[in-house]
């Protein structure tokens, strides 16, 4: 029998389980390109409930308990004396969000011994070190596109939330009980005529790219690998060769590529200043891409108009972190791939990456990052801009 380990997000502050809003959820049985959505033997939650925090369990309980197996949920994962790094020495399975990453150090899994699958519920696990996982012998697998198209509406969200200026605007009716609307107009536009670039064309990116056409925006991209002709035709899009190309021709920015070396700090101060005066970032991928300082100094200075992201480092960020603080931002914590449609996917994926786990019945190939000790195949575009 194995222990499981799940790493989750706290609680609602008001307590569990909530209130919710809707009464059911679309079912969605597939993902553009014709990869199907998960396909679990069983399911023992409600789609559309609250899965991802502590006493959601991703709906997990029930069916490793049923086959002996030691459960443990925890949102405690941070210091030497956390509940991650009490219970990782005898643990066989981990299971974490990119929203709530258990991040798996060189340090921790060495100190693993049991340690043979960590699980991203979603997508995104560069919280693990994968020539650890190698050189361990583990498998790391994610949800693949379970919560992708999440992420792109949250995007394109974001966008205009920048763009027309909604938070300040949103501060005067609420916070300030104003109405003052000069004020919450005079940094607002319309994003019909923009140039709106992605950086990393995806499942994500491009997402993006396809919700952004019909505002009559100039659409750009950059890519290590180009799109299809026939994509770039019938989206109308103008291909970069590398990310300043791409930056220094659009009012507006959106990041969707993973973190690796080549695009770790990428967007610092030279990066940021070449940029049109007075255009506008938005990172749903992850936040060490951008200089944390350069963001908060670009910001100031009027060279960026707005920054909106949902990712932060560390996660969560400490209180004073300099982003909660500065002006024309637009941030979310981690959300925009954990909406409760989102979870109801990565939950029953990961069920279906533990129920092929155990029954030694192989994993789907689009689920695995590293295999066994190697990299899977499909686990090579974790290393290229494509998410």
């Amino acid at each position: 029998m194995a222990k499981i380990l799940a790493v989750l997000y706290p609680d609602p502050v008001g307590g569990y389980p909530p209130d919710y809003a809707r009464g059911e959820i679309p079912t969605i049985t597939g993902y553009p390109g014709g990869q199907t959505a998960p396909t679990p033997q069983a399911i023992d939650f409600t789609p559309g409930h609250l899965l991802g925090c502590v006493s959601g369990e991703l709906g997990l309980r029930r069916f490793l308990e049923d086959r002996g197996h030691t459960f443990v949920v925890t949102s405690d994962k941070e210091g030497s004396d956390s509940d991650l790094d009490r219970e990782l020495p005898d643990t066989d399975v981990v299971v974490s969000q990119p929203f709530w990453p258990a991040y798996l150090t060189p340090e921790r899994i060495a100190a693993a011994s049991r340690l043979r699958l960590a699980i991203t519920a979603g997508i995104g696990s560069d919280h693990v070190d994968l020539p650890s996982a190698i050189a361990h012998g583990m498998t790391v697998a994610e949800v693949t596109f379970s919560n992708s198209i999440s992420v792109s509406e949250h995007a394109v969200m974001q966008i205009l939330t920048l763009v027309h200026n909604y938070m300040p605007a949103h501060e005067w009716v609420t916070t300030k009980k104003g109405w003052n609307i000069a004020d919450s107009v005079s940094r607002s536009y319309d994003l019909e005529g923009m140039d709106v670039g992605v950086l990393g064309s995806g499942r994500i990116g491009k997402a993006v790219l396809r919700r952004l056409k019909p505002f009559g925006v100039t659409l750009h991209y950059c890519d290590v690998h180009r799109l299809a002709k026939e994509v770039e035709e019938e989206l109308e899009l103008t291909w970069h060769p590398d990310a300043r190309s791409l930056a220094s021709s659009v009012d507006v920015l959106s990041i969707h590529a993973p973190l690796h070396p080549q695009t770790m700090n990428l967007f610092d101060d030279e990066l940021i200043g070449a940029m049109k005066r007075g255009s506008y970032i938005v990172n749903t991928a992850r936040a060490l891409i951008v200089n944390r300082d350069a963001v908060v100094r670009a910001l100031n200075s009027g060279q960026l108009a707005g920054y909106a992201g949902d990712v932060w480092y560390p996660q969560p960020p400490p209180p004073d972190h300099p982003w909660r603080t500065m002006p024309y931002e637009a941030m979310t914590p981690h959300v925009s791939g954990s909406t409760l449609s989102a979870q109801t996917r990565y939950a029953a994926g990961t069920r279906e990456i533990l129920e092929c786990w155990f029954d030694g019945r192989p994993i789907r190939p689009e689920y695995l990052i590293v295999e066994g000790g190697g990299l899977a195949g499909t686990g090579a575009s974790s290393y290229t801009v494509t998410e």
